[in-house]
Protein backbone atom coordinates (compact mmCIF):
# COMPACT_ATOMS: atom_id res chain seq x y z
CA UNK A 1 0.00 0.00 0.00
CA UNK A 2 1.31 3.48 -1.10
CA UNK A 3 0.61 7.07 -0.32
CA UNK A 4 -0.35 10.20 -2.06
CA UNK A 5 -1.32 13.86 -1.50
CA UNK A 6 -4.98 14.69 -1.88
CA UNK A 7 -5.32 18.06 -1.53
CA UNK A 8 -4.22 21.00 -0.03
CA UNK A 9 -4.26 24.48 1.34
CA UNK A 10 -2.96 27.32 3.03
CA UNK A 11 -3.77 30.12 5.08
CA UNK A 12 -1.74 33.45 6.39
CA UNK A 13 -3.47 36.37 8.51
CA UNK A 14 -4.68 39.64 6.85
CA UNK A 15 -2.29 41.33 8.67
CA UNK A 16 1.44 42.38 7.06
CA UNK A 17 4.73 42.89 8.78
CA UNK A 18 6.65 44.75 6.48
CA UNK A 19 10.69 45.51 6.88
CA UNK A 20 9.08 49.41 6.70
CA UNK A 21 7.38 49.08 9.81
CA UNK A 22 9.97 47.21 11.48
CA UNK A 23 12.07 49.60 10.61
CA UNK A 24 10.05 52.53 12.93
CA UNK A 25 10.52 50.05 15.93
CA UNK A 26 14.13 48.50 15.85
CA UNK A 27 17.52 50.04 14.73
CA UNK A 28 17.08 48.11 11.66
CA UNK A 29 16.79 48.50 7.80
CA UNK A 30 14.66 46.99 4.76
CA UNK A 31 18.00 46.79 2.92
CA UNK A 32 19.65 44.99 6.29
CA UNK A 33 16.53 42.49 6.69
CA UNK A 34 16.65 41.67 2.93
CA UNK A 35 20.26 41.08 2.79
CA UNK A 36 20.78 38.42 5.59
CA UNK A 37 16.82 37.41 5.67
CA UNK A 38 15.71 37.42 2.35
CA UNK A 39 12.55 38.56 4.01
CA UNK A 40 10.61 41.77 2.75
CA UNK A 41 7.10 41.07 4.86
CA UNK A 42 5.47 38.13 7.37
CA UNK A 43 1.50 38.01 8.43
CA UNK A 44 0.71 38.42 11.98
CA UNK A 45 -2.40 36.94 13.66
CA UNK A 46 -4.65 39.07 15.15
CA UNK A 47 -4.73 39.27 18.86
CA UNK A 48 -8.15 37.03 18.92
CA UNK A 49 -6.86 34.86 15.94
CA UNK A 50 -5.33 31.58 17.44
CA UNK A 51 -3.66 28.66 15.93
CA UNK A 52 -6.59 26.11 15.58
CA UNK A 53 -8.06 28.79 13.39
CA UNK A 54 -5.27 29.30 11.25
CA UNK A 55 -4.90 25.64 11.10
CA UNK A 56 -8.83 25.06 10.42
CA UNK A 57 -8.41 27.44 7.01
CA UNK A 58 -6.15 25.47 5.72
CA UNK A 59 -7.62 22.77 6.20
CA UNK A 60 -10.69 23.59 4.42
CA UNK A 61 -9.11 24.52 1.34
CA UNK A 62 -6.91 21.74 1.92
CA UNK A 63 -10.65 19.67 1.65
CA UNK A 64 -12.15 21.89 -1.19
CA UNK A 65 -9.24 21.11 -3.49
CA UNK A 66 -9.77 17.43 -2.62
CA UNK A 67 -13.12 17.60 -3.25
CA UNK A 68 -13.72 16.37 0.05
CA UNK A 69 -15.63 16.61 3.88
CA UNK A 70 -14.47 16.56 7.46
CA UNK A 71 -15.88 13.59 7.79
CA UNK A 72 -13.91 12.02 5.32
CA UNK A 73 -10.90 11.98 7.02
CA UNK A 74 -9.61 9.42 9.54
CA UNK A 75 -7.34 11.10 11.45
CA UNK A 76 -6.16 15.25 12.19
CA UNK A 77 -2.60 15.58 13.17
CA UNK A 78 -1.35 19.46 14.00
CA UNK A 79 2.53 20.31 13.85
CA UNK A 80 2.80 23.35 15.98
CA UNK A 81 4.95 25.00 18.89
CA UNK A 82 2.42 27.50 19.35
CA UNK A 83 -0.31 25.77 20.36
CA UNK A 84 -3.77 27.13 21.24
CA UNK A 85 -3.17 26.01 25.04
CA UNK A 86 -0.21 23.47 26.13
CA UNK A 87 -2.91 20.81 26.40
CA UNK A 88 -5.17 19.25 25.04
CA UNK A 89 -3.80 18.85 21.49
CA UNK A 90 -4.31 21.63 18.97
CA UNK A 91 -5.48 18.83 16.58
CA UNK A 92 -8.32 18.02 18.43
CA UNK A 93 -9.48 21.52 18.48
CA UNK A 94 -9.05 21.63 14.44
CA UNK A 95 -11.40 18.17 14.28
CA UNK A 96 -13.74 19.36 16.62
CA UNK A 97 -14.29 22.65 15.00
CA UNK A 98 -14.39 20.78 11.66
CA UNK A 99 -17.52 19.15 13.01
CA UNK A 100 -15.82 15.92 13.34
CA UNK A 101 -15.36 15.21 17.07
CA UNK A 102 -14.58 12.45 17.95
CA UNK A 103 -12.10 11.62 14.98
CA UNK A 104 -8.78 10.60 16.65
CA UNK A 105 -6.14 13.88 16.65
CA UNK A 106 -3.29 15.07 17.59
CA UNK A 107 -0.29 17.08 18.06
CA UNK A 108 3.86 16.77 16.67
CA UNK A 109 6.18 19.09 18.56
CA UNK A 110 9.44 19.11 16.95
CA UNK A 111 9.60 23.20 15.63
CA UNK A 112 10.59 24.17 12.49
CA UNK A 113 10.73 20.28 11.34
CA UNK A 114 7.40 19.69 11.99
CA UNK A 115 6.09 19.07 8.67
CA UNK A 116 9.04 16.78 7.50
CA UNK A 117 8.00 14.65 11.18
CA UNK A 118 4.56 14.78 10.43
CA UNK A 119 5.31 13.69 6.87
CA UNK A 120 6.94 10.81 7.79
CA UNK A 121 4.81 9.40 10.52
CA UNK A 122 1.31 10.21 8.22
CA UNK A 123 2.59 8.00 5.30
CA UNK A 124 3.50 5.75 7.88
CA UNK A 125 0.66 5.21 9.62
CA UNK A 126 -1.54 5.08 5.90
CA UNK A 127 1.30 2.98 4.31
CA UNK A 128 0.86 0.22 7.45
CA UNK A 129 -2.94 0.02 6.72
CA UNK A 130 -4.01 1.92 10.21
CA UNK A 131 -5.83 5.07 7.99
CA UNK A 132 -6.78 5.44 4.69
CA UNK A 133 -6.90 9.28 4.89
CA UNK A 134 -5.16 11.65 6.96
CA UNK A 135 -4.46 15.89 7.10
CA UNK A 136 -1.49 16.90 8.14
CA UNK A 137 -1.32 20.42 9.12
CA UNK A 138 1.81 22.51 9.76
CA UNK A 139 0.72 26.08 11.77
CA UNK A 140 1.92 28.56 14.22
CA UNK A 141 1.15 31.93 15.47
CA UNK A 142 5.13 32.90 16.48
CA UNK A 143 4.40 36.63 16.36
CA UNK A 144 3.33 35.60 19.58
CA UNK A 145 6.79 34.46 21.27
CA UNK A 146 8.49 37.51 19.29
CA UNK A 147 10.19 40.00 21.96
CA UNK A 148 9.99 42.91 19.15
CA UNK A 149 12.50 44.47 21.22
CA UNK A 150 15.11 41.82 19.92
CA UNK A 151 15.81 42.86 16.47
CA UNK A 152 17.89 39.43 16.20
CA UNK A 153 14.69 37.59 16.07
CA UNK A 154 11.78 40.05 15.72
CA UNK A 155 12.61 40.90 12.24
CA UNK A 156 11.83 36.85 11.29
CA UNK A 157 9.15 35.29 12.45
CA UNK A 158 5.84 35.17 10.98
CA UNK A 159 2.27 33.20 11.51
CA UNK A 160 0.62 30.71 8.94
CA UNK A 161 -0.50 26.97 8.25
CA UNK A 162 -0.71 24.62 5.51
CA UNK A 163 -2.52 22.01 5.12
CA UNK A 164 -2.03 18.54 3.28
CA UNK A 165 -4.27 15.43 2.65
CA UNK A 166 -2.74 12.15 2.28
CA UNK A 167 -4.77 9.15 1.15
CA UNK A 168 -4.00 5.53 0.60
CA UNK A 169 -2.55 4.83 -3.41
CA UNK A 170 -1.63 1.73 -5.02
CA UNK A 171 1.46 4.35 -6.72
CA UNK A 172 3.34 5.48 -3.69
CA UNK A 173 4.87 8.72 -3.55
CA UNK A 174 6.44 8.32 -0.01
CA UNK A 175 10.09 7.22 -1.57
CA UNK A 176 12.41 7.67 1.62
CA UNK A 177 12.97 9.50 5.07
CA UNK A 178 15.97 10.75 7.01
CA UNK A 179 15.11 12.28 10.18
CA UNK A 180 17.47 13.35 13.40
CA UNK A 181 17.84 15.15 17.02
CA UNK A 182 20.11 16.43 19.30
CA UNK A 183 19.37 17.55 22.83
CA UNK A 184 22.47 18.22 24.02
CA UNK A 185 22.40 22.47 23.73
CA UNK A 186 18.66 23.72 23.41
CA UNK A 187 19.58 27.38 24.21
CA UNK A 188 20.78 27.26 20.66
CA UNK A 189 17.15 27.59 20.07
CA UNK A 190 14.29 27.52 22.33
CA UNK A 191 12.00 29.15 24.33
CA UNK A 192 13.22 29.39 27.95
CA UNK A 193 9.95 29.41 29.90
CA UNK A 194 6.58 28.34 30.33
CA UNK A 195 7.74 24.69 31.27
CA UNK A 196 8.08 22.40 33.60
CA UNK A 197 12.04 23.28 33.69
CA UNK A 198 11.11 27.00 34.27
CA UNK A 199 7.44 27.81 35.24
CA UNK A 200 6.57 31.16 34.53
CA UNK A 201 7.21 33.75 37.07
CA UNK A 202 6.56 37.83 36.99
CA UNK A 203 10.23 38.19 37.05
CA UNK A 204 10.91 35.70 34.13
CA UNK A 205 7.67 37.29 32.17
CA UNK A 206 9.76 40.78 32.93
CA UNK A 207 13.20 39.44 31.51
CA UNK A 208 11.16 38.10 27.93
CA UNK A 209 12.03 34.52 29.63
CA UNK A 210 8.62 33.55 27.45
CA UNK A 211 10.05 34.61 24.46
CA UNK A 212 12.01 33.00 21.45
CA UNK A 213 15.80 32.87 22.09
CA UNK A 214 17.66 32.18 19.36
CA UNK A 215 21.94 31.58 18.97
CA UNK A 216 21.66 32.94 15.01
CA UNK A 217 25.11 31.81 13.77
CA UNK A 218 25.22 28.11 15.56
CA UNK A 219 21.76 27.83 13.73
CA UNK A 220 22.89 29.03 10.72
CA UNK A 221 25.90 26.85 10.62
CA UNK A 222 23.76 23.67 11.93
CA UNK A 223 21.23 24.80 9.52
CA UNK A 224 23.07 23.99 6.03
CA UNK A 225 24.93 20.74 7.06
CA UNK A 226 22.25 18.94 8.34
CA UNK A 227 19.79 20.28 5.61
CA UNK A 228 22.05 19.15 3.02
CA UNK A 229 23.23 15.76 4.85
CA UNK A 230 19.45 14.53 5.74
CA UNK A 231 18.85 15.28 1.90
CA UNK A 232 21.47 13.43 0.65
CA UNK A 233 20.71 10.78 3.26
CA UNK A 234 17.01 10.10 2.11
CA UNK A 235 17.80 10.76 -2.10
CA UNK A 236 20.56 7.90 -1.41
CA UNK A 237 17.80 5.65 0.38
CA UNK A 238 15.77 6.46 -2.40
CA UNK A 239 18.57 4.76 -4.93
CA UNK A 240 18.06 9.30 -6.48
CA UNK A 241 20.71 11.66 -7.14
CA UNK A 242 20.53 15.50 -6.31
CA UNK A 243 20.34 15.80 -10.30
CA UNK A 244 17.11 13.94 -10.42
CA UNK A 245 15.21 16.12 -8.56
CA UNK A 246 12.71 18.62 -10.03
CA UNK A 247 12.45 20.62 -6.90
CA UNK A 248 14.05 21.12 -3.27
CA UNK A 249 11.20 22.58 -1.30
CA UNK A 250 12.69 23.47 1.87
CA UNK A 251 11.90 25.10 5.22
CA UNK A 252 12.08 28.81 4.73
CA UNK A 253 13.88 30.46 7.57
CA UNK A 254 16.80 32.71 5.93
CA UNK A 255 17.28 32.84 2.36
CA UNK A 256 21.36 32.63 2.71
CA UNK A 257 20.70 29.05 4.22
CA UNK A 258 18.34 28.32 1.44
CA UNK A 259 20.66 29.46 -1.02
CA UNK A 260 23.88 27.66 0.60
CA UNK A 261 22.19 24.34 0.84
CA UNK A 262 20.55 24.58 -2.57
CA UNK A 263 24.29 25.42 -3.74
CA UNK A 264 25.91 22.56 -2.04
CA UNK A 265 23.51 20.09 -3.78
CA UNK A 266 23.62 21.71 -7.12
CA UNK A 267 19.98 22.80 -7.24
CA UNK A 268 19.93 25.37 -9.81
CA UNK A 269 17.79 28.29 -8.80
CA UNK A 270 14.46 27.95 -10.83
CA UNK A 271 13.95 24.17 -9.00
CA UNK A 272 13.77 25.57 -5.69
CA UNK A 273 10.66 27.25 -4.09
CA UNK A 274 10.66 30.07 -2.15
CA UNK A 275 8.44 32.11 -0.43
CA UNK A 276 10.41 33.51 2.53
CA UNK A 277 10.08 37.18 1.36
CA UNK A 278 6.22 37.00 1.54
CA UNK A 279 5.92 34.96 4.89
CA UNK A 280 9.44 35.03 6.92
CA UNK A 281 10.18 32.02 8.86
CA UNK A 282 6.66 30.52 9.82
CA UNK A 283 8.38 27.24 11.56
CA UNK A 284 6.32 24.10 10.70
CA UNK A 285 3.80 26.04 8.11
CA UNK A 286 6.85 27.00 5.81
CA UNK A 287 6.99 24.07 3.75
CA UNK A 288 3.37 23.05 3.79
CA UNK A 289 2.53 26.79 3.03
CA UNK A 290 5.24 26.84 -0.08
CA UNK A 291 4.20 23.12 -1.34
CA UNK A 292 0.42 24.74 -1.48
CA UNK A 293 1.39 27.74 -3.42
CA UNK A 294 3.36 25.60 -5.68
CA UNK A 295 0.95 23.64 -6.37
CA UNK A 296 -2.02 26.30 -6.68
CA UNK A 297 0.28 27.96 -9.66
CA UNK A 298 0.66 24.80 -11.31
CA UNK A 299 4.43 24.17 -10.71
CA UNK A 300 4.09 20.66 -9.84
CA UNK A 301 3.68 18.05 -12.53
CA UNK A 302 2.83 14.54 -12.53
CA UNK A 303 6.08 12.34 -11.47
CA UNK A 304 7.77 15.31 -10.16
CA UNK A 305 10.60 14.08 -7.78
CA UNK A 306 10.73 16.57 -4.54
CA UNK A 307 12.70 16.75 -1.57
CA UNK A 308 11.54 18.40 1.46
CA UNK A 309 14.29 18.94 3.62
CA UNK A 310 14.15 21.36 7.22
CA UNK A 311 15.38 21.84 10.48
CA UNK A 312 14.63 23.58 13.94
CA UNK A 313 14.75 23.50 17.74
CA UNK A 314 15.28 20.49 19.00
CA UNK A 315 17.47 20.70 17.45
CA UNK A 316 16.00 18.75 14.96
CA UNK A 317 16.18 17.65 11.36
CA UNK A 318 14.81 15.67 8.41
CA UNK A 319 14.18 15.42 4.71
CA UNK A 320 11.88 13.30 3.10
CA UNK A 321 11.67 12.19 -0.75
CA UNK A 322 8.74 12.27 -2.48
CA UNK A 323 7.37 11.78 -5.86
CA UNK A 324 4.40 13.80 -7.07
CA UNK A 325 1.24 12.72 -8.14
CA UNK A 326 -1.52 14.52 -9.80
Amino acid sequence: MGVRMAGLGHYAPAKVLTNDDLEKILDTSDEWITTRTGMKRRHIAAPDEATSDLAIAAAKMALQNASLKPKDVDCYVVATVTPDFAFPATGCIVASKLGVAGKPAFDIEIACSGFIYGLTVVSSLIRSGVYKRVMLIGAETLSKLVNYQDRSTAILFGDGAGAAILEESSEDSFLAADLGSDGTTPETLYLPAGGSRTPLTPEILAAHGDKIHMAGREVFKFAVNRMVESSLTALSRANLKPEDLSYLIPHQANRRIIDAAAQRLSMPPEKVIVNIQEYGNTSAASIPLALSEASRDRKLKDGDLIVFTGFGAGLSWGAVAWRWAA
